[in-house]
This record gives C-alpha cells, structure tokens and sequence, in this order.
C-alpha cells in the first residue's frame, strides 16, 4: 500500500562507527532526548519520590559499535507511510509523520509482530496483533499488552537520502526496558511493613510494580503470590501446553531484584485488615502496608459432578497442569469440558497430540454469546475438520475411574465418552473470598467496584484485573467487568500512578486475541449486550470481519486472517469517534484501512 511499493529498491551504504568520546554525553541521554527520565516527577506527601538528581544511577559508558545505513531517497516514504528496511546488523522500522522521519524497532517486544503491518496514527505505532501502542518518538509503551517498550535510533537527512545511526546490540534485541529508580529506603527484608503492598503478580501487580518504580517511587515494594513460579504468561499456558515456566516467564527473579521490587512466592493471602492496614497469610505470618493494590485474578469455577476423588481432571491454572495435560493425552483420550477459550485452546492444542479430542458445551455453539451464532458456528467447523467431536447441549454427570485413574467420563444424556485426561475449561469467579470481612466493598458476584484511580471504597486500597468492575468509557462510565490480559495491564499502571498523585483514567480499547489450529482471532472494543452482528468476508474460508453493534453503533469488531484491521477499528474507537452500523453494512472498509504502510 502506498507510494513506497513502487519505487525500487535503494543501493544501500553501510558504516561501522565505534563511539566517539563527544558522542559518550549523548548516549547517557534517554530515548527521548532528556537527561533524566524523571524530570518530570514532583514531591509528593505520600509516597517516596526521586528528584532529578538521584533518578538513576550513573551509566558506564563502555565504547560500543553502531551502524549506519542509507536506507532510502527522502521522497519514497509519504506522510502517513512506514517501511522495514535493513541496515545490515539488524533491521529497524523507519516511519514519516508530519514530514519528520523517525526510526524505531521492528518488532512488538510483546511477541514479535511486525510493526510494519500495525496502524500509524497520531505519534504511536500499533500493533496488528493484539493492540499494543508505541511512541514513535520516544519508542515507550503507551498502550498495552507488553511490559518493553522499544529502543530508538538516530535518523538525518543528507542529499535527499535518508539515514539511519543505531547501536547494534539495539537492532538485535528490538526491545528495552523504561529506567526504573531503586529502592532507598533502608528496611530489613525480614521486616512486616511494605509502603506498597501489591497482593498478585499477574500483569496488574507486575505493571503497577514497574510502573512505581518507572515513575520514581524510592520505597519498599512487595509483591506476594500464592504461585510458585516468579510471573509468567498465562494466556500461552492453554495455546502451548508443553512449555514450562521459564519458557513462560515475563520476568525473572534476577530482574526483581535488580530493581527493588521484592517477590514473595508460595504467599497465599487469607485475609485483610484495612483498619489497621494489615494483610494476614496463609502461613500466619503478616504484613503491613501504606498503599495495598489487590491483583488475585479469578479461579475456576466449581462443577458438581459424581467422582470428584478421580485423578487427571485438571483445571488449566499452572504451567505444570498444562505440561501434566500434554503428557497424559499424549495418543490418548481427551474430554474438554466447557467452551470458553481456555477450554477451546486446550483442545485445538491437544488434536495433534491425542488419539481423540472431545468437547462438552451446556450451549449449542460455541462462542455464541461473545462471538455471535454465525463466528462461532465458523469455528465449530474449523474444529470438526480437525477431528474433534463436540457434545452440546450437555453437562457431566460422573466420572469413573481405574484404579484412580480417569478412563470414562459420563453425560447427563447418557452418552459415556472414553477418557484418559480431562480438561475443566467451564468459566471462573474472582479470587476474592479473602477480602469478605476486610471493609473492603465486594458486590454480590464476587467482585470489587472500584473508581477511575482504581482506589476501591477505602483510601489507600486499589484492586485490578480479573477482580474488579471499574468505570468504563465506552459505556458511559458503567462500571463493567472486563478479564482480558491487556486489561489487567492498564490496570496496574493506573492504580501505580493514582498512589503516587498522579490521576489518570482508563482510555484504552479492550483488546483480546485466541488462537487455535495456527489461526488468530482478534476482539476490540467491547461488545456485552451486542444485539447485531454485521459480517464482512468469508466466514467459510475464516476470513472475514465481524462488527458488533448495539443501538445502531459499533462496540466491538472480531476478525480472522484481516489484519490490521481489529488494530485499525481500536485506533477509532480510542480516538473516541462512533462507528455507526450503517458505516460497515456497505462493505467498504476504505475507510478505515491506513493508506502507507509496506
């Protein structure tokens, strides 16, 4: 698309460069060309910050390589256009904007996408895969999900080419870390006082953590966790079941530490005292707080069946659930219970590894309440053609094991299906139970309500992620509940920067992606209530576009092998523009599809 695919290839001019002595002071500088990343950081009464002066320590710059190229003529990228071009170490992503050229890594930190195919709007870059926002000035993270943000390169402009000065090891790992300050208040790790305590480390405690230190929190930070295994990715867990924690992991132990954030493992919280600003644990041991975020994610939900006791019944929660899943199906029987995405994951996983996959849905279709009959009934297909059977309209009534172990699983039909492992994939509640008593306010499903600063109804307490309801913009401020991993993200850095006085509001578009037999679906927007669905493409071929519509507007778009688009319907939305129904009846998308990107 755009003027770039008709012009030739530029001849390009590579040179090996080592820093120069004069270029040292300007390597200290930040991507953004400020000398401290905190410059804009203010005192505040409540929470430990850094000033200026003590933001980060000083960097020892060692000489290091860089490399430059002539990447191409000034006029073959047009305003609005991106181009992946390669400088010989690496490759970088070279944008023009407002008649400003600027450069960037390649590649989504978050899983690799290329940015090349992602939405340019105003400033940032967006991923096509699932949403993500980078400054493309500055390389940071503005939208999630990912923790990294992207590094920078150098970029001028000399006899009509255009060139491009960037540090290798840069061009090589395509991703950074924002400067974090370190802790510097003086406390014994053995001490039961925390002045943040964050309950969770999924991507809500995580990001509220780094966001913390990111913005110049200097005191103790906390994190606990009833997990074993430092944070890790769990969404991967029901799409790649044989991968183990540290294949999973989003940050090590040693990246904690390095930055004063102090997890606790095996750290089960069992309740909480808001008077006294106290959470007790599992192991009977407390700690106090000043500032608490809770972060504990949902757990499944129970299922009332005959043989509870039978062994090989797994709820995917644990990298060693799924690695547990893979070997036991291994030219086995696989019964899937359930037909969330969880559930559905798991057993388009599992078809190239089982003698045979069976799905149990209490629905007719799968996905029929979030997708709508006609996507989810397109998928079904998909999964029917890959051998796996479904059995709706239907529950577990009992099952039956050997010797412990499970062999049969029977239906309230009467059906009974062999089985050698089964997956319980029917949906979860949140992991609230330890807050009833606390003073903190829990509604009548479990949930937390909290405000647009994420603070619950108690100064000083802040929940997130799969937990809470929260005032949400596409709907009018209605306080909605939205479990999606991105989500969790915001989250946490709102909650981080309402600690620290720094009021923000939640203004992204939920994202949400699947994937199953090596196809990707992707979500935006938010679609409860939806009461139309117009679809665009070929559903046979799963190819297509679906828009979600409620009262004549669009609330959220679905797609299947049509990228960017879902990113391109989330830049509109987030821009806070309506998409009227009447605008995707017609069939022509022109509209929304970016005009420059190779």
């Amino acid at each position: 698309m755009g003027g770039c695919l008709s012009k030739s290839k530029p001849v390009e001019v590579k040179v090996e460069l080592t820093l120069l002595e004069k270029e040292k002071e300007a390597d200290v500088m930040s991507p953004n060309g400020k000398a401290s990343p905190f410059s804009d950081c203010r005192p505040n009464g409540a929470l430990g910050h850094c000033s200026d002066e003590d933001a980060a320590p000083p960097r020892h710059n060692k000489p290091r390589d860089y490399v430059e190229a002539s990447v191409c003529h000034v006029k073959d990228l047009e305003n609005g256009q991106m181009r992946e071009v390669d400088l010989g170490s690496g490759r970088a992503l070279l944008i023009k904007e407002r008649g400003e050229f600027s450069a960037i890594a390649h590649k989504c930190p978050h899983y690799g996408a290329p940015l090349v195919k992602g939405v340019l709007s105003k400033g940032h870059v967006r991923c096509p895969w699932h949403g993500a926002c980078f400054n493309i000035t500055t390389g940071d993270i503005e939208d999630f999900p990912g923790l990294d943000s992207l590094p920078t390169f150098q970029v001028r402009v000399e006899k009509d080419k255009v060139i491009i000065r960037a540090n290798k090891q840069d061009l090589q790992s395509q991703k950074r870390s924002k400067a974090m300050t370190r802790c510097s208040a003086v406390i014994n790790s053995s001490s039961g006082f925390s002045h943040v305590l964050i309950v969770g480390s999924g991507p809500a405690g995580l990001v509220c953590a780094e966001t913390l230190r990111q913005e110049g929190f200097t005191d103790r930070i906390v994190m606990c966790t009833k997990d074993k295994h430092p944070p890790y990715d769990r969404p991967k867990l029901s799409k790649s079941l044989e991968s183990t924690a540290e294949q999973l992991r989003l940050r090590s132990t040693d990246f904690l530490q390095a930055h004063d954030i102090e997890l606790l493992t095996e750290k089960e919280a069992v309740a909480v005292d808001v008077k006294s600003s106290f959470v007790t644990f599992l192991d009977g041991s407390r700690i106090e707080y000043r500032k608490l975020f809770i972060a504990t994610g949902s757990k499944p939900k129970t299922m009332n069946y005959k043989g509870q006791d039978v062994e090989n019944v797994f709820h995917l929660r644990t990298p060693e659930d799924a690695n547990s899943v893979a070997r036991l199906a291994n030219n086995r029987n696989a019964v899937i219970v359930g037909t969330s995405f969880v559930g559905m994951e798991v057993a388009a996983a599992l078809t190239d590894k089982a003698h045979s996959v069976s799905i149990i849905g209490i629905e007719a279709i799968p996905f029929q309440k979030a997708l709508g009959e006609k996507v989810g009934r397109a998928i079904m297909k998909l999964f029917e053609t890959n051998r796996v059977k479904f059995y709706m309209l239907n529950e577990v009534s009992e099952m039956l094991g050997h010797h412990g172990q499970l062999k049969e699983v029977v239906l309230k039909s009467g059906k009974v299906l062999r089985a050698d492992v089964c997956v319980i994939g029917t949906g979860s509640s949140p992991a609230t139970g330890f807050l009833k008593g606390s003073g903190v306010h829990i509604d009548s499903k479990g949930f937390v309500p909290v405000s647009k600063t994420m603070q619950t109804n108690t100064e000083g307490v802040f929940a997130g992620g799969d937990i809470a309801t929260f005032p949400f913009l596409g709907r009018s401020n209605k306080k909605v509940n939205i479990p999606h991993w991105q989500m969790a993200h915001v989250h946490g850095r709102v909650a981080a920067l309402g600690m620290m006085g720094k009021p923000t509001e939640i203004k992204t578009v939920p994202y949400f992606w699947s994937a199953m037999f090596g196809k990707s679906l992707r979500y935006a927007g938010y679609g409860e209530g939806f009461d139309d669905v117009v679809i665009q493409g070929d559903l046979d071929e799963l190819k297509f576009v679906a828009f979600y519509t409620r009262s004549e507007e669009v609330v959220a778009v679905a797609s299947m092998n049509y990228d960017p688009i879902v990113s391109r319907v989330a830049e509109v939305l987030g821009s806070g523009k309506t998409i009227r129904k009447r605008d995707v009846e017609t069939g022509d998308m022109s509209w929304l599809i970016d005009k420059g990107s190779q």
